[in-house]
């Protein structure tokens, strides 16, 4: 076990990722010495700099500072996403520093705090930034490290104290499995990530094995109809943990949730799509476990206001609705639909995918297929490779041709803005984990300037 106030200084390689930078914000605000590397400057790590931070876009070992290379008490921090090329980590490697990967180090701080995990291959970052924003609320000497930026606190980090963690459980290169929960839930099993686990099975397991290091089934929450010994989550279906009553108010769901504690009655959140509000359920309830008052809970709900590029709406208006989303998988995509359509019911609805990964794209493509076809009109950008090589024959062309909706068609960036200014759909979707994220400022200006010519 590590103990942290023998460690001065913190290096993080990669410091600009998601995970990473809520590491490094963290043990900022305990007043460590924070140095780091990664490729690009970015939004986030100006951020980080503007905190207070000294980072690098430089590999090069010496762009690493003295006070680094001299001081004993040092710990390195990289993220499997750094190549094995790096220069910078290698010089840590070959000359002896103490070395932790991310999801050692968020181990390492849940071994030595109260820890709520969130797990599950969709929903993760949301559940937990509604968990750590209600706990928040409730004055709770809590963490929270998300793998996305809250609206409510413009950050991947709620820090309130350090005596509670919540984390996201990632099952990616089973990571998950460094954790030590109090309290845990499990989201969805649903097959990803086959490129690390070859077999759905293979998958399960890992999330069995997950399972078991909670201390008791009854601190973990599980949704319903998933194979595994825990307290179940659902909507208006009987669960431990019950989601009824659903109906729209001023474009808000208010609900009633059932629970093992009593019910909790006109509970309010903004956030479209079941998906959304099951999140939600699983977020209330394991607040109920640490021990917030069920009544608490409802002021604290309705102020949530979500997290970026999740169903985020960057324009809504009477005539043109632009929304934003992360999902990168069939099953979200199909969530997303629900969602807008629920909320847009015989609107023409519009949506522009990135996929992400040639082997999620080959793994899951008549899948991926099925759920964009739900859409009226589909645009696809290229594969967003991400980590990966390409694969010959797996292209978004190919994912094209699999499309039963007859407005379809395979585009480059440049002609994003002249492809929804062409469309008559009033609901438009740019979605996708790549960085079709960048492109939803500069369409969003097209758009408007659009409206306005």
């Amino acid at each position: 076990m590590i103990e942290y106030k023998d460690i001065e200084v913190f290096y993080f390689v990669g410091i600009g990722g998601i995970g990473m930078s809520a590491l490094a914000r963290y043990f900022n605000k305990q007043g460590k010495k924070i140095y780091g590397f990664d490729r690009t400057s970015t939004a986030l790590t100006n951020l980080l700099v503007s905190e207070g931070m000294d980072i690098t876009f430089e590999d090069d070992p010496d762009r690493i500072p003295e006070e680094v290379k001299k001081n004993e008490k040092v710990l390195v921090i990289y993220t499997p996403a750094v190549s094995k090329s790096n220069r910078i980590l290698n010089f840590f490697v070959s000359n002896d520093f103490k070395i932790l990967k991310r999801a050692q180090l968020l181990g390492e701080i849940s071994k030595q705090t109260t820890t709520l995990a969130v797990a599950g291959t969709h929903g993760k970052t949301t559940t937990s930034a509604i968990l750590g924003h209600l706990l928040a609320e409730n004055n709770l000497p809590m963490t929270a490290f998300l793998g996305g930026i809250t609206e409510n606190y413009q950050s991947n980090l709620i820090y309130k104290g350090d005596e509670i963690s919540v984390v996201e459980a990632d099952e990616f290169d089973r990571s998950f499995l460094q954790l030590r929960p109090d309290i845990a839930c499990i989201t969805s099993m649903d097959a990803d990530h086959l490129d690390i686990y070859g077999e759905p099975e293979e998958l399960k397991k890992a999330f069995r094995e997950f399972a078991k290091t909670v201390p008791s089934a009854d601190r973990l929450l599980i949704k319903n109809g998933l194979p595994l010994d825990g307290n179940t989550i659902g909507i208006n279906i009987p669960s431990d943990y019950q989601v009824e009553n659903i109906r729209i108010a001023e474009g808000n769901y208010v609900f009633d949730f059932k629970t093992p504690f009593g019910e909790i009655k006109d509970l309010v959140f903004s956030l479209p799509g079941h998906h959304n509000l099951m999140d939600a359920a699983f977020a209330l309830g394991m607040a109920l476990l640490i021990g917030v008052d069920g009544d608490s809970l409802k002021s604290a709900l309705k102020s949530f206001k979500g997290v970026d590029r999740r169903f985020s709406y960057r324009i809504r208006s009477k005539s043109l609705v632009l929304i934003d989303d992360y999902a990168h998988h069939p099953t979200e995509i199909k969530s997303l639909f629900q969602a807008v359509d629920e909320m847009y019911p015989g609107e023409k609805k519009q949506i522009v995918f990135q996929p992400h990964l040639f082997s999620r794209t080959k793994d899951f493509a008549d899948e991926f297929a099925e759920s964009l076809s739900l859409f009226d009109e589909v645009i696809l950008l290229e594969i967003y490779p991400a980590r990966e090589e390409p694969i010959p024959g797996i292209n978004s062309k190919w994912l094209l041709d699999k499309i039963t909706v007859e407005n379809k068609k395979l585009i480059g960036k440049s002609e994003l803005g002249d492809a929804l200014k062409s469309s008559s759909a009033k609901i438009k979707l740019m979605v996708g984990a790549g960085d079709i994220g960048a492109e939803v400022s500069k369409m969003k200006k097209i758009l408007e300037d659009e409206k306005t010519a």
